[in-house]
């Protein structure tokens, strides 16, 4: 007699979602969102700029830039707007530029100032980031230095040149407590705002993996800050030679030797307008080089090392 039993399909593992009626519906909105972010993430290329493009893209428009501000400069000299020696054009910043080099102290001048900037940035470096972990740390001390530290920021640093000199006198040590005064609060401000910025979880994940104390905040808490930390260096560089500044232009002394603000005081006393523009220009150069040898290759590292960039910049 035949059987009448009907066979039962073994039932097999399907991995596809399950799209029936009876599946929740957010269930399946959020399966869908997890494949469609899986394929984008396959679609990004990473891939390097070729030099061509980099260089049509990053370096001719600030050398188009910097000879449109030559063109019109010379039009304006040439215009006779202002009397020649209140305004000298372009050639006659040059030749004040050829004779300070046929005297062997154009260098000499620049590293005077930048040498100095970048000790007293270092320095600055070593207080205002273990000030910032601090405060950024420990709540009551936050509560009553978080405010100084942002009043400090906001604090014009050619306050602090008076000061400085009657505290010191007119030497190096009173030029560098300017640049501290100046570039600590905006460092150790900078880390605040990144420590702020981390996910809790980051921190919930390093305690569980044995990271705290002193081991969470060097393995997890500095590396998930550094964005907002480079930001604060960024600036904190910046307050650090317009401070210098300021105190070489103000706290002058043959004792001190000849830097960038010393040069730019000198030609005011002589009203020699010519140096004057020259010493802009040159305080103005090492910013700029700086900037992009220094601070700009450090924060492409970055984002690139989190997946923020997709093309070398």
């Amino acid at each position: 007699m035949a059987s009448t039993e009907t066979a039962v399909p073994k039932a097999t593992p399907d991995t596809t979602p399950d799209t029936t009626p009876d599946a929740a519906p957010d269930q399946v909105a959020d399966l869908a969102g997890v494949e469609a972010g899986l394929d984008a993430l396959d679609a990004i290329q990473v891939r390097r700029t070729p030099f061509s493009q980099l260089l049509r893209e990053k370096v001719l428009p600030p050398l188009a830039a910097v000879a449109l501000v030559l063109a019109v400069w010379q039009g304006v000299y040439a215009a006779g707007v202002l009397p020649s020696y209140k305004f000298p054009g372009p050639g006659g910043v040059w030749a004040s530029f050829t004779d300070l080099w046929y005297r062997g102290e154009t260098l000499s001048v620049i590293w005077t100032s930048v040498s100095r900037g970048l000790f007293g940035f270092l320095v600055s470096l070593a207080v205002g980031t273990p000030v910032g972990l601090l405060v950024a740390r420990v709540r009551p001390l936050r509560t009553a230095v978080g405010p100084i530290l942002s009043g400090l920021q906001s604090l014009p640093s050619v306050a602090w040149v008076p000061a400085a000199v009657i505290w010191l006198g007119i030497n190096g040590s009173a030029l560098y407590a300017v640049i501290l005064l100046g570039a600590v609060p905006s460092i150790a401000n900078g880390l605040i705002s990144g420590i702020d910025q981390v996910p809790r979880l980051y921190l919930q994940a390093g305690r569980t993996m044995g990271a705290t104390g002193l081991r969470g905040t060097r393995h997890v808490l500095l590396p998930a800050a550094l964005p907002g930390y480079l930001a604060g260096l960024k600036q904190g560089w910046a307050f650090s030679w317009r401070s210098l500044m300021a105190a070489e232009l103000i706290a002058s002394s043959p004792d001190l030797g000849l830097g960038l603000g010393q040069l730019l005081e000198n030609g005011r006393v002589a009203s020699d307008m010519a140096r004057v523009e020259l010493a802009i220009l040159l305080i103005l150069a090492v910013g700029v080089v700086i900037d992009l040898l220094v601070f700009s290759p450090i924060e492409r590292r970055v984002l690139r090392g989190r997946g923020l960039l997709t093309a070398a910049r």
